[in-house]
Order: structure tokens, then sequence, then C-alpha cells
């Protein structure tokens, strides 16, 4: 019988959309391609000469590729947590999809890169006033200047709540460790706010 099928099955893990976000050329794509235990979908598309004067390449002279929507993977943190990743789009003109992106999402990362910190201000500014909690993860850029993520929360002017953290975006271990600080924030501001 369907019904006896359905009532031995184990319980459905929850579910939580996770947004990837942050400034154009932080490593949002690379994030999430290397923490996806699922192919990533990615919407890339090549940097032409139609997109000088609009995007700001600097710092990023070398990028050939931009995300034009977003990226989207998954990852399984246990038996009952399963984590959505959708990385949002970085440059201004794609901006109109943040908030349908963050429609839903529990928690976002805002990748920084210390070579262009002031890009990182957008995406805080964007996930304060809308009362989505983050973490801050420095995407540590091979020759970048390295900061301590103290002196990176006073750059950005971040309540010391807020998790700050150095990664490196190509490393599954470092992401996951990401993203498991995350859910940690996530829990402990639940539980501060049931205490109220």
């Amino acid at each position: 019988m369907a019904s006896e099928n359905f009532d031995s099955a184990a319980p459905m893990a929850a579910s939580v959309k996770i947004l990837i976000a942050g400034g154009f050329g932080v490593g949002k794509t690379t994030m999430v391609g290397s923490i996806s235990e699922i192919a990533p979908l990615r919407t890339e598309e090549l940097i032409t000469e139609l997109s000088a004067g609009v995007d700001d390449l600097r710092g990023v002279e070398g990028k050939t590729t931009t995300t034009v929507a977003l990226d989207f993977g998954r990852i399984t943190i246990d038996a009952n947590l399963v984590l959505y990743l959708f990385g949002t789009p970085g440059q201004d003109r794609f901006w109109f999809l943040w908030d349908e992106l963050a429609r839903g999402a529990l928690g976002a990362v805002v990748l920084a890169d210390t070579r262009r910190l002031d890009g990182s201000f957008a995406a805080i500014d964007f996930f304060e006033r809308r009362g989505v909690a983050f973490t801050v993860a420095v995407n540590c850029f091979e020759g970048a200047p390295l900061y301590t993520p103290a002196e990176v929360r006073d750059a950005l002017d971040l309540d010391d709540r807020i998790p700050v953290l150095l990664c490196d975006a190509r490393d599954r271990g470092s992401c996951k460790n990401v993203l498991m600080t995350l859910v940690e924030y996530l829990i402990d501001r639940a539980a501060t706010a049931g205490v109220r």
C-alpha cells in the first residue's frame, strides 16, 4: 500500500535558503561551485566591450565572464538540514534581481574582497535594511592585502555580533566553515529572540 510506504518514510530534512552575495568579482560563483554537492546552475555570460563604462572592472580586469541572473547549488549539512544556495549577480545593473532572490532567505553570506572592500557596503546595507541575518566572509585573493577579521569589522563598521571570517572560495572546507558559521549565527539569533 502506498500509505504504508509514506508512513514509514524518514522525516524530510529542513531546507533553508541562503544567499551568497557581494560585489562584482568577489568569488560568489566560485564559492557556490566549490561547496555544492550537485552540479551548480550558473547563468554566466562573456563580458564584452558593451559593458565598458557600465561595469566597474577595477581590480578584476582579467575577469572574462559574469553572472547575469543567479548561481544555484545545494549542500546537505546533515540528515536534518539542507542548504539551498543562491549566488547573486554582482553588477549594479542586475541588482533588481536581489529582491526576488532574497525572498524567503533565512540568511546570507556577504563575500568581500579586501582590494575593493567598499564594494561590500551595498550588500551589507541591503541585508540590514531587510532584517536578513548575514556573515561577512573575506575571500583571500592571492596578492590582496590581508587583514584580520577585527580590522575588516572596523572598516565595514559592523556590529560585534556579526561573524566576520577569512576564507578561500575555491576551497570546499573553507566554504563549509563559512556556511556552518552562518548556521550557528542563525541558531544563536533565534535562541536570543526567543528569550526576549
